[in-house]
């Protein structure tokens, strides 16, 4: 068990590296990788502002990357760890690339599909069901989306009010 953690931090780390590629670029700050044996095979972050594409998830690129890898759709034996829990779309890229497990840091109460608001890693009715670990280093994924969007708003506060200045006042005419 003590093995499994330390392993599942270390990989977790990995995946915290790219979120902060992410993060650098301006993109909310999510990173995967995938891990078959005890080599990473694919990574990837967050590229959906970058690229203005809805499936620019960090999941689904590292799933992408991964597949050309192994030469094949099925990522049988492999592990996804992701910086925050992943939604509807990715779920379903994992349930259909066929990844063993999925460790995830921070949940996502917004849209998170791996546990939080449903968990269709697990449901039965799927061909295939992924092992979940969550929670995984969870501060700092969870600190870093925090702090992400903390900045947004206040870089947002900022250009509201500096906006209002630079406004001349007009005055009606009658």
């Amino acid at each position: 068990m003590e093995d499994q953690q330390h392993r599942d931090d270390y990989f977790m780390s990995r995946a915290i590296v790219e979120a902060k590629k992410a993060e650098e670029i301006g993109e909310v700050p999510i990173g995967a990788v995938i891990v078959k044996g005890d080599r990473v095979i694919a990574s990837a972050y967050n590229l959906r502002e970058t690229e203005q594409r809805a499936v620019a998830h960090a999941e689904l690129l590292a799933i992408d990357e991964a597949c050309r890898v192994v030469g094949s759709w099925r990522l049988t034996g492999c592990t996804l760890y992701v910086t925050l829990e992943p939604c509807a779309m990715c779920s379903g890229a994992i349930v259909l690339s066929r990844v063993e497990r999925v460790v995830f840091g921070a949940s996502d109460p917004k849209g998170g599909c791996a546990g939080t608001l449903m968990n269709l890693l697990h449901d039965e009715r799927f061909n295939h069901q992924s092992v979940v670990t969550e929670g995984v280093l969870e501060e700092k994924c969870g600190g870093m989306l925090t702090s992400f969007f903390r900045g947004l708003r206040e870089k947002r506060k900022e250009e509201k009010r500096r906006d209002k200045e630079q406004t001349p006042f007009v005055d009606k005419l009658e």
